[in-house]
């Protein structure tokens, strides 16, 4: 198997530090670390992008994170892993990201929700967490990077 792309890193040399930017964004300490992982997972998992789920679940099991809640974020729902902080962050990337049969995703409900868990700041920061993962959709998705494979193989070899 081969990736269609080669690493938008060597392609596009300013993506390193934008990655580094979103990184740190996401970082700033009103959300920890694995609940953004956990939102992320299930981004990958909503997109239906085998990369992009192995790649965040790999980073959730170096942090420890247990193989019963990698497993129950697909179905976080009735899984009993989860705190309701984290249930609703998972519940609000899935209104982000899947179509709503009725005219609002992330509904008033869901924001006073959030909003029990999370200030201001926690609230902006889980949005951007989900744009943090959706601005590498695209490249997942097109590009078709291999997964569970380490960083230097993921991407075709190129000529930039």
């Amino acid at each position: 198997m081969e990736s269609r792309l080669s690493n938008p890193q060597d392609l596009v040399p300013e993506l390193k530090e934008l990655s580094a930017a979103l990184y740190k964004v996401t970082g700033n300490g009103s959300v920890p670390r694995s609940t953004i992982g956990l939102m992320q997972l299930r981004a990958g998992q909503i997109v239906g992008n085998t990369y992009l789920a192995i790649l965040h679940a790999t980073t959730l099991r170096k942090t420890g994170e247990s193989e019963e809640r990698l497993a129950a974020v697909a179905t976080w729902r009735d899984a009993p892993y989860f705190t309701e902080a984290e249930r609703v962050a998972l519940a609000l990337v899935e209104a982000v990201l899947q179509p709503s049969s009725h005219s609002e995703r992330v509904t008033d409900e869901l924001y006073a929700r959030v909003s029990e868990h999370y200030d201001e700041k926690g609230v902006a920061t889980l949005a951007m967490a989900i744009g943090q993962v959706n601005f590498f959709v695209p490249l997942a998705l097109i590009g078709k990077p291999l997964p569970g494979v380490p960083p230097t193989r993921q991407w075709r070899p190129g000529t930039a």
